[in-house]
């Protein structure tokens, strides 16, 4: 089973109770702070249905916008269309990516970059963004960590009713290979009849080590600027659910 196909269609509606203005206010600080002004040329990895792609492109931001699953970026272009937004979508595979020209920086948040499964896989996605990068360039991104997969998640189901669909989330966390496993179920209301149908769909994420990652960024020739506790400039903590790294070429 694929991952983000039957879910990407009511993926904005389960969303709503992500802070996405405050995520990019953050992301936002982090770039300037690291000397990505706009009109700077961005690239964002994992960009599901473009929400931070917009937010990003109105604060002034040339904005490529790569994902994998083609109905998220169907979402992302009827969104981009209604608001009159010019912003280039791509389908592409973050482990294998080429751009038309190289990027001042590149941001992929909301985990996206824990559906990298293995080290190996990483050092692909960092050897491409070294690619794609200018000298000096950054590339600013979140993970979730393992004591968010092994603690919070865990071996726990989650489930939601709305009026017009719902989902039905048993997640699996195996703390011998730190992959994190959930099966989705999601049920979408059809508009001529109002019969449902029955999406299914089988997510995996990987909670990666600061040492792994850091032995992914040298492999690849990038560097470690910084990372923080999300949403601070603190350093990493136990407790930490989220960290944001910021890399440099």
């Amino acid at each position: 089973m694929d991952a983000y196909t039957g879910f990407a269609y009511v993926y904005d509606e389960y969303m709503d109770n992500i802070p996405y203005d405050e995520w990019t206010v953050y992301l936002l600080e982090l770039m300037k702070e690291n000397g990505i002004d706009a009109p700077a040329d961005i690239t964002e990895l994992g960009c599901g249905t473009g929400t931070v792609t917009m937010k990003l492109d109105g604060a002034g931001y040339n904005m490529v916008g790569i994902d994998l699953s083609s109905e998220m970026l169907s979402m992302a272009m009827d969104k981009m269309y209604e608001a009159g937004q010019q912003i280039i979508y791509t389908q592409q595979d973050m482990r294998d990516f080429e751009l038309p020209y190289e990027a001042d920086g590149m941001v992929s948040i909301g985990d996206s970059m824990n559906y990298i499964t293995t080290s190996e896989d990483l050092k692909k996605v960092f050897s491409c963004v070294y690619k794609g990068l200018k000298p000096g360039g950054v590339f600013i991104f979140d993970l979730k960590t393992i004591h968010f997969f092994k603690d919070v998640l865990g071996d726990n189901t989650f489930a939601e009713n709305r009026e017009s669909s719902a989902f039905i989330w048993d997640n699996y966390y195996d703390e011998d290979n730190c992959n994190n496993e959930y099966d989705l179920a999601v049920f979408v209301e059809n508009e001529n009849d109002g019969t449902f149908e029955r999406y299914e769909e089988n997510h995996f994420q990987h909670g990666f080590t600061l040492e792994e990652v850091e032995d992914c960024v040298k492999a690849a020739g990038l560097s470690i600027r910084h990372v923080y506790d999300a949403f601070t400039h603190n350093a990493p903590q136990e407790a930490s659910e989220r960290l944001y790294y910021v890399l440099e070429k």
